[in-house]
């Protein structure tokens, strides 16, 4: 038998040849399909430039402020140096004391800002021009100045409307979606930085969904260049769109160092709004305080997820009036899913005062459905009262537990701490602070009113909890501690 060696023949090798052929033609359109999805850098800036510009604005501000004259000295009123200072005064100054008072300067400041609207509504930030006495917008190219009058601010979101009359249609600018704005996505900042006049930078998303510090934050970051004098300008997308007012920037110097926020379209369109409808902003209000769900939290109550918000609180508001307890996890909003407390606010904040919502609540491992009338945010208030008077009764108990030395409440110890008449707990008297107790934030004068979610008042029943919460075979113990009236979940190792 011939063995003959397997090889393919010349048609065999032209069919091969064919079929590589068409795959990498296959793979060069694939290739030049995903590199067209990508979308390059646009080859020049300058045609939306001209488009937008007319748009923007500068913001000069004048502040009326008191100032002393000259280099004359501040003399504490009572000083045993005052009679001297005060005939020195008066013999070299001859107005005599009156040189010395405080006169007036005016001070300037500027910003930026853009017109949203052909009768002359403009946006900017509230920090720009809040505290102004006169406020004057100048326009892009020769179109000249015009005073501008305040609508309606936010200091909550930084965000304020303005107002010029004009005999003429001004150009304006529209709002974009922020929403669907993607890292790495191309935008433009003009503004007036510097005080240097109109100004155009570029750069990309860099981040979104940032906080910096107000609970209504959702920022855009951005690496185009932000300074002093950008505040209140607009940010572009590639369609000439607003999707941001440049509001702030992170800087060892005050300059640029292409870490730029710009608070998103999507909050600040709501807020405009509002603004302009009713001269203030109108923000649904629950009436409940929460704090996130840390793993070791969700240990101590049995939870298999942090998501949610868990109720540390419930004062007088729409939420007590409808049966939400402390201890309770808000699991889903009006049919949004919960995942964290700034969700939470931030959902709870854009719903409109007076509606009636679905909340879905886990209380004790079980899900509850309530219905809850929205109050308005701004609206809200805690009342308070003073203590009265009481007798002192026996020195109450004190106990360790946890590295905590712990003191039942009296009424003398709730005086000490200004603390309500009707304040439950037991109240830290010292801690040792290589504790986990103080590692996680707890000091003396605060008040551990729960333990493992149910109220303690006596180092007895404290124990008891802890004893309970070993025999469920817990690893750690839920705390509520509060201070100052402010209620927080602490989660503790079991010894």
């Amino acid at each position: 038998m011939k063995v003959q060696a397997i090889s393919p023949t010349q048609n065999q090798m032209w069919g091969m040849r064919a079929f590589v052929g068409l795959i990498m033609a296959l793979a060069v359109v694939l290739a030049s399909g995903l590199r067209a999805e990508a979308r390059g850098a646009p080859d020049s800036f300058a045609d939306l430039a001209e488009q937008v510009s007319p748009a923007v604005v500068n913001i000069t501000t004048s502040t009326i402020i008191a100032q002393r004259t000259g280099n004359q000295p501040m003399i504490p009123e009572g000083s045993p140096f005052e009679d001297f200072f005060r005939d020195f005064l008066d013999r070299n100054h001859p107005g005599g004391p009156n040189d010395n008072a405080p006169r007036q300067r005016r001070s300037q400041a500027l910003g930026s800002g853009f017109v949203i609207s052909e009768d002359g509504f403009i946006v900017t930030n509230n920090h720009v021009i809040e505290g102004a006495d006169e406020i004057m917008i100048e326009f892009f190219g020769d179109r000249g100045e015009l005073p501008a009058t305040v609508i309606g601010t936010d200091p909550n979101t930084d965000i304020a409307v303005l107002k010029v009359e004009s005999d003429k249609p001004l150009p304006f600018v529209s709002f974009g979606d922020s929403d669907i704005m993607r890292v790495g996505d191309w935008v433009m900042a003009v503004g007036n930085p510097l005080g240097q006049g109109f100004s155009v930078s570029a750069g990309i998303v860099s981040q979104r969904n940032r906080e910096l510090s107000g609970a209504y934050d959702d920022y855009i970051q951005t690496d185009a260049a932000i300074n002093r004098g950008n505040s209140g300008g607009p940010l572009f997308n590639m369609d000439g769109e607003v999707v941001g007012v440049n509001t702030a920037i992170l800087s060892p110097n005050g300059g640029s160092i292409g870490i730029g926020f710009a608070m998103s379209s999507a909050v600040v369109k709501r807020v405009v709004d509002q603004l302009k409808e009713f001269g203030e902003t109108r923000r649904g209000w629950l009436g409940v305080r929460i704090q996130d769900i840390t793993d070791d939290i969700a240990e101590a109550m049995g939870l298999d997820s942090t998501n949610g918000a868990l109720i540390t609180d419930v004062p007088e508001g729409p939420a007590k009036e409808a049966g939400i307890l402390p201890n309770d996890i808000i699991l889903s909003f009006d049919g949004t899913e919960v995942t964290d407390t700034r969700e939470l606010v931030r959902i709870v904040g854009n719903a409109p005062v007076g509606k009636a919502v679905r909340v879905v609540i886990l209380r004790d491992g079980q899900t509850e459905t309530l219905k809850i009338t929205l109050g308005r945010r701004e609206d809200a208030s805690t009342a308070s009262g003073d203590a009265p008077d009481a007798p002192t009764p026996e020195a109450p108990a004190e106990g360790k537990v946890l590295g905590m030395t712990l003191g039942e409440l009296d009424d003398t110890r709730r005086m000490d701490l200004n603390l309500p008449p009707a304040a439950e707990g037991l109240v830290v008297l010292d801690i040792d602070e290589d504790s986990e107790a103080f590692e996680k934030g707890i000091r003396a004068g605060d008040v551990v009113a729960e333990a493992g979610q149910e109220a303690v008042t006596s180092i007895e029943a404290l124990e008891d909890r802890l004893e309970a919460a070993k025999d469920g075979g817990r690893k750690s113990v839920l705390l509520l501690v509060r201070r100052d009236d402010n209620p927080r979940f602490v989660a503790l190792t079991l010894d």
